[in-house]
């Protein structure tokens, strides 16, 4: 008995979207234009192939924001429940937080963190000669 409203309101919903998108297929208007029947990407045309590959660089900053997303959630519960953990909780937070900096060490290492223009020692040396010979 107590299942009976919620199949109730997921026979609703389903319902009203079933309905609605049949009212919207026979009411509608249909003209449709190569342009309207192109796929829409943020109001920019589709250019290249879908299927190509990603750079290295986007799957590093999906992991960083995956470090700080899951930091965050994790940390949230851990701070409410603190004083009920005692120390098995502490514990199990700085065992977490050494698992989070080598994520960490790891991006930082592949130079996820560096966002500014790529310089190399060569380039650093080059720039310091210039400034001296500036100065001079």
């Amino acid at each position: 008995m107590g299942w009976l409203g919620l199949l109730i309101m997921t026979g609703l919903g389903l319902g009203f979207a079933v309905v609605m998108i049949l009212l919207s297929s026979l009411l509608g208007p249909k003209n449709p234009t190569p342009e309207k029947l192109a796929p829409y990407e943020c109001g920019m045309p589709a250019v290249g192939d879908a299927r190509e590959r990603q750079s290295v660089k986007f799957y590093l900053v999906a992991m960083v924001f995956l470090l700080f997303d899951i930091e965050v959630a994790f940390l949230y519960p851990w701070a409410v429940a603190l004083r009920d953990l005692g120390w098995t909780g502490f514990v199990q937070i700085v065992t977490f937080f050494l698992i989070l900096v080598v994520g960490y060490i790891y991006i930082w290492r592949k130079g996820v963190l560096d966002w500014g223009p790529a310089t190399t020692s060569a380039a650093r040396a080059a720039a310091r000669a210039m400034r001296e010979r500036n100065a001079a």
